[in-house]
């Protein structure tokens, strides 16, 4: 198996509103208002939106509906850039988890909750290398 992640489908239970949220972080898609999933171009990755039942029961888990040992994240090349996501997200309407601050392993990071209840985490790690495309790059 290649090492490599090409598609996360997040489970929502309204998708209008997890849509809305998306597009108002600025995310652009090419879906129809009426698609029964959402495809967000993510660089060379894709995320989708797409109904919770269904996805539990395509992916053969019951939804337990907690939290699933999950969370998303977003690495920048600065803390200015971590400030700037997170006033995004709020403004949008996410809920902030934790507000940016510096980290007890050395960089600087905040936590978002989309309405769907997913978890993002938003940081600066200064020893990992972000890419001109926003790649990120371990060392």
């Amino acid at each position: 198996m290649r090492q490599r992640v090409t598609l996360i489908t997040l489970g929502v239970r309204d998708l209008v509103r997890a849509r809305s949220f998306y597009e108002a972080i600025g995310w652009k898609t090419n879906a129809d208002r009426g698609d029964d999933v959402v495809f967000f171009q993510a660089g060379e990755m894709v995320l989708a939106l797409w109904d919770r039942e269904r996805l539990a029961q395509d992916s053969c888990v019951r939804d337990a509906a907690g939290w699933g040992g999950v969370t998303l994240a977003l690495n920048l090349a600065s803390p200015e850039e971590v400030d700037g996501v997170i006033e995004e997200a709020r403004t949008a309407g996410a809920t902030i988890g934790r507000e940016p601050g510096t980290t007890f392993w050395g960089g600087y990071s905040a936590v978002f909750i989309d309405p769907e209840g997913h978890s993002w985490e938003i940081a600066h790690n200064p020893r990992w290398t972000v890419t001109e495309d926003g790649g990120v790059r371990l060392g």
